[in-house]
């Protein structure tokens, strides 16, 4: 099989395992890449980025005291406050360093909770904080806490399963999309399940779990049977032949390749996964796969992934950006289908093609002059120039074709961030 240059190998690792290459980066070699990404080291630049605060949600009003002017205001400050959270968010994706800011985007998408409906920034801010520190552990621990996170109690409806009640949603969507996948399960398992996820209720801090909510008592779930509670339902999920293969699945459909990794990769990945459900060790074994190499392993950039690797690259921050900048920014991303906070469904999002629609083209077209614009492009004469400034190899014919024309450094940035060698991580 042929393979991918060691430069274009480093590429990849920066595009699937962060958000694309500083300047600087295509520099280091594969191993130090590596090191950088997935080593142990902590994330300072990210760190660094200081957590918004204020998150604290409007103060219900009663219906009947309810008005249409208090409930306009009330909107107008959850609004601001996801939009601090989101921008706060991105910040951290362009300064990143290391895969732990790139897994925290990926967790968000395979756990996906939306703020539409959880309306709460201080659970979301929680739920991504959870997720950001478990990021490249154990996959255990991060689903255990997953199963009992406020903002997918609210989401999936936790609060209102209760004994003598149930409510399925949390169950089913833990084994179908989180730990096992369709097929791996029975009816007689989600309710059952459901039962073991009864005493969760929803406070103004946080979900509390009420012991006389609780379904006690014996319950059956995947061929197991005990007084089972919310994270021993996760533990039984977890222990089924079916869940490494589905999280290794998900992992490499995003990372790696939208070719499905055949039984000899799976299982030497499912040996480096581990009974612990090492996440840092799987993705280190995925690098050293030959289809991480291969040429065809090209993967479409998610649109935040493809607008925070141009923010890197122009050397933008969101949050230094004029308050009517951050607007079309976070519009932008909105036009091309992803913001943060807010999967359109606890499926997550799309992939592939699914980014290159003809409206999402405009879009991004219209989002990248709109961030030119704001850099310092006083290095930039010609195709060549922004070729380096994009982290880019080399154009093909009918890119440099595409770009012969254009001489303003600005608008050539842009319209070579849009060329499929750029939106394309190859």
């Amino acid at each position: 099989m042929t393979e991918i240059s060691e430069r274009a190998v480093v590429r990849r690792l920066n595009d699937r395992f962060g958000f694309g290459p500083a300047p600087g980066d295509l520099d280091a070699g594969v191993d130090a890449t590596v090191r950088r990404l997935l080593g142990p080291a902590k994330d300072a630049a990210a760190a660094a980025v200081v957590v918004p605060t204020g998150l604290e949600p409007p103060e219900s009003v009663k219906k009947k005291d309810q008005d249409k002017d208090a409930k306009k205001a009330a909107n107008k400050q959850r609004a601001a406050q996801e939009r601090k959270l989101t921008i706060w968010w991105l910040d951290r994706m362009v300064v990143s360093r290391t895969a732990g800011e790139r897994l925290t985007w990926f967790w968000h998408g395979h756990f996906a909770t939306s703020n539409q409906k959880v309306r709460n920034t201080a659970w979301m801010l929680a739920q991504n904080q959870t997720q950001r520190t478990l990021a490249l552990g154990r996959f255990g621990d991060l689903a255990q806490a997953m199963i009992v996170d406020t903002a997918m109690i609210r989401w999936l409806d936790g609060q209102k399963n209760r004994k003598g009640s149930p409510n399925e949603n949390l169950a089913r969507e833990f084994m179908e999309l989180f730990t096992l996948g369709l097929g791996h399960y029975q009816e007689a398992d989600v309710a059952q399940g459901a039962r073991c996820l009864t005493g969760w209720v929803l406070r103004k801090d946080a979900a509390t779990f009420q012991r006389r909510r609780f379904d006690t008592g014996s319950k059956t779930v995947l061929g197991k049977t005990g007084d089972f509670d919310a994270k021993g339902f996760a533990r039984l999920a977890l222990a089924q032949p079916a869940s490494a293969g589905f999280v290794i699945g998900r992992l490499w459909f995003r990372l790696v390749s939208a070719t499905p990794p055949d039984a000899a990769t799976v299982a030497r990945l499912t040996t480096a996964y581990g009974v612990n459900r090492d996440i840092r060790s799987l993705l280190t074994a995925m690098v050293g796969e030959a289809a991480f190499k291969d040429p065809a392993s090209s993967l479409v950039k998610e649109p935040v992934e493809w607008a925070v690797g141009l923010l890197r690259a122009l050397k933008l921050r969101p949050s230094k950006l004029e308050e009517k900048e951050q607007t079309k920014l976070l519009a932008g991303l909105r036009g091309m289908g992803q913001l943060p906070y807010r999967p359109p469904s606890v499926g997550g999002w799309p992939a592939g093609a699914s980014w290159l629609t003809t409206s999402a083209g405009v879009t991004r077209l219209q989002l990248a002059q709109q961030l030119a614009k704001k850099a310092d492009l006083s290095a930039v004469k010609d195709a060549q120039d922004v070729a380096a400034l994009l982290g880019v190899d080399g154009w093909s014919e009918r890119t440099k074709t595409a770009l012969a024309g254009v001489k303003d450094p600005a608008q050539l940035t842009a319209v070579a961030a849009c060329a499929p060698e750029y939106v394309v991580s190859g």
